[in-house]
């Protein structure tokens, strides 16, 4: 299934000139990893929509102090991260459409996407629409995001991007919208 130009300005009305820009590697990035039922589709631009503030960030905002959470401590070993104070946080802080964070995830994502450690030398790769857009949907379908779209459990999808339940009401209305715009009963 194909996205309109118009489906996504509204789903995500305060895109505006960047859905244009995001729109070819979407529809890319959808097709390739499967996210091509209605449904999918619709779960998928909610919570993108909201990951990236519709289309507006592709990469995590927060000073050196927020990230250095992502540098030391256990949130850093599960991320993947070195566990000295050496900036990983920094480096590796959410960046793509759902925000792929830490070492670990950048790799995976790398060797899924490239078939090499690149973004690990390159993390700012995913914040080109085309790597922002295919590191969501890779990291979607890695999670088995789809069988829960199809499924409804809006709710298991929104903790298996967040970790919690972060935006949920926003993530909600994004989700009802798209279900209205691409016909989801």
């Amino acid at each position: 299934m194909l996205i309109a130009l118009d489906q996504l300005l509204q789903v995500l009305p305060g895109a505006r000139l960047r859905a244009g820009f995001f729109l070819p590697s979407l529809n890319t990035a959808i097709a390739k990893f499967e996210i091509d039922r209605p449904k999918r589709t619709a779960a998928f631009l909610a919570q993108i929509g909201h990951e990236s503030g519709d289309l507006r960030y592709v990469r995590e905002l927060g000073s050196d102090q927020y990230l250095s959470k992502y540098d030391t401590g256990s949130l850093a070993v599960r991320l993947g991260n070195t566990p000295e104070a050496d900036g990983d946080g920094q480096k590796y802080r959410g960046r793509g459409l759902i925000q792929i964070t830490g070492r670990r995830n950048y790799l995976a994502c790398s060797q899924a996407l490239f078939g090499d450690d690149r973004l690990l030398l390159q993390p700012e790769l995913l914040e080109q629409p085309q790597w922002a857009a295919e590191s969501a949907a890779w990291f979607w379908h890695s999670n088995g995001l789809n069988e829960l779209a199809d499924n409804d459990q809006f709710t298991t999808i929104t903790r298996r991007i967040n970790g919690g339940l972060n935006g949920l009401e926003n993530r909600l209305q994004l989700w009802a919208r798209a279900k209205a715009v691409l016909c989801v009963s």
